[in-house]
């Protein structure tokens, strides 16, 4: 029987400084040099709620409200929000700082699935979640209504849209900017 853990146990921040080498050519940070650090945050957070290796099931979403720019301190904070079985749901809250003025804006919100395993490789359960507060209770429902849209939409994307009368496909173009040629 696995014991329950708080999600503080598990909560991560980073922080690091964004050089040139991550930017574009006007300066912005890249969003894949962004996404790349936040998987990297996801796992610490799972990892240490399991106890386990995890990996990325899927990006759940991933919101980019303002551009990180060269120079910028940027810090992400991780939290398990949903626990199932085997996965955890990680949220996350993206800031930059501008260290000459101190300004702190938030630029991205995302939320990461990870699933843990065992040292074989194969998928292994995860303890529950201590919700001490109201924040953390709101978050934790949030991930189960965010699961199960994530489950929802790989079924969808799974069909191919073959369980759909091709009429109703060529309707769902209409008043949309494409042409149908055939």
């Amino acid at each position: 029987m696995l014991i329950p853990k708080r999600v503080t146990d598990s909560e991560t921040t980073i922080t690091e400084l964004m050089i040139p080498a991550f930017a574009n050519f006007s300066g912005k940070i890249h969003g894949g040099t962004l996404l790349s650090l936040m998987d990297k945050v996801a796992y610490v957070c799972a990892a240490k709620h399991s106890g386990n290796y995890c990996v990325t099931v899927a990006v759940e979403g991933v919101e980019f409200f303002n551009p990180v720019e060269v120079g910028d301190l940027v810090s992400i904070k991780a939290s398990v929000n949903y626990v199932g079985k085997t996965t955890m749901i990680i949220g996350m809250r993206i800031e930059s700082l501008k260290p000459k003025t101190g300004v702190v804006t938030h630029t991205n919100s995302c939320y990461f699935t990870m699933a843990a395993k065992n040292d074989d490789g194969e998928l292994t359960e995860v303890p529950g979640l201590i919700l001490e507060n109201e924040t953390q209770t709101r978050r934790f429902a949030e991930g189960k209504l965010l699961r199960k849209l994530s489950l929802e939409k790989r079924e969808l994307l799974k069909s191919d849209l073959k369980n759909i009368y091709s009429g109703d496909i060529r309707k769902m173009c209409d008043g949309e900017k494409c042409e149908l040629t055939y």
